[in-house]
């Protein structure tokens, strides 16, 4: 029987494939696979996914022949997975050695649907430790009670697939599916729901995960359009909360993080190439219209001047934009 499943997508990363690639060996057990999806790459990251088939064990290789982006690969990774628990990697990430197995001990010792775990934050050669914005470690909670309070940071801000640890049931029920085509802020759907619908779960303080910032490639650093579907994203977040049974206890959050996301992006404007821009402007003053009333006079109302600012700019936007097609 097959005990975990790691799904680790990949997309021109060849640079940093290998050391991706070695730290899955020195995480290797005859009861593991690691199901590695190349995404249409065209950089020689698809030869050294062929080789690491005939050097390490557990490995299965599946390939898409046109690029569909993180959360479809993610997804095709799923459908491959046979264990009993769920986990994730990025192709330009690493791993400790022997973190996989403590990972799944320490989780079947608590017997929760699903944890969580800090990892370490590399940047060129800085190292910074990330925690879960959660208090409690290695006691079992309610994933639903962690989305809350709405004005500070909590599990669902802390959105990384990859840091963490699920159980098959969760695969089963459709909760670790990704919103297939969505490019950037893939996760954000998928964690929101993960908290609403899962039974149990817990934060552990391990660090045997090692996330690469500031890779060329990332989308993070790409200012195209591809980037815009956080709005996909978030709208999708609002939707499904608003039909949540919670909905007037959650929806405060569910906005409050969508408003700072749409002043995180709007802020950093000049990243973008212009007409994605303009796009992002457009877009953004759409999504405010879109909120409840209500709770949108509250959210901006307790957010600090400069981004309440900047986002009362785009909401008036919004109106006039709405006043001129009606009229």
């Amino acid at each position: 029987m097959v005990k975990l499943s790691v799904v680790v997508p990949f997309h021109n990363v060849r640079a940093y494939a290998s050391d991706t690639l070695a730290s899955l060996r020195s995480n290797a057990r005859e009861d593991f696979e690691f199901i590695l999806v190349d995404d249409c790459s065209t950089d020689g990251t698809a030869e050294l996914l062929r080789r690491a088939r005939d050097d390490i064990e557990g490995v299965v290789v599946r390939r898409h022949e046109r690029n569909q982006g993180l959360a479809t690969a993610r997804n095709t990774g799923l459908d491959a997975a046979r264990g009993e628990y769920i986990a994730f990697l990025d192709g330009d990430d690493w791993l400790a050695p022997g973190h996989y197995t403590e990972l799944l001990a320490r989780t079947e010792a608590l017997g929760c649907s699903f944890v969580r775990t800090d990892h370490v934050q590399v940047d060129g050669v800085s190292r910074t430790v990330r925690r879960v914005p959660h208090g409690p470690r290695d006691v079992v909670g309610d994933p639903r009670a962690a989305i809350l309070p709405a004005t500070r940071t909590t599990s669902v801000d802390y959105a990384f697939a990859w840091a963490g640890l699920y159980h098959r049931d969760l695969l089963d029920r459709g909760l670790l599916r990704f919103t297939d085509g969505l490019r950037t802020a893939e996760d954000r759907p998928w964690i929101w729901r993960l908290h609403r619908e899962a039974e149990s779960f817990a934060v552990l303080g391990t660090l045997g995960h090692f996330y690469r910032r500031g890779v060329p490639t990332s989308l993070t650093r790409i200012g195209d359009e591809r980037q815009l579907d956080f709005i996909r994203a978030y709208d999708q977040v609002l939707s499904e909360t608003a039909a949540d049974r919670d909905a007037e206890k959650l929806l405060p959050k569910a906005v409050r993080t969508y408003c700072a996301v749409i002043s995180h992006h709007v802020g950093s404007v000049g990243k973008f190439e212009p007409p994605v821009a303009r796009t992002l402007k457009s877009l953004g003053a759409a999504a405010l219209g879109r909120m409840p009333r209500r709770l949108l006079d509250e959210c901006l109302e307790s957010m600090d001047p400069e981004r309440a600012a900047l986002l009362r700019g785009l909401r008036r936007r919004a109106t006039t934009t709405g006043e001129a097609a009606a009229a």
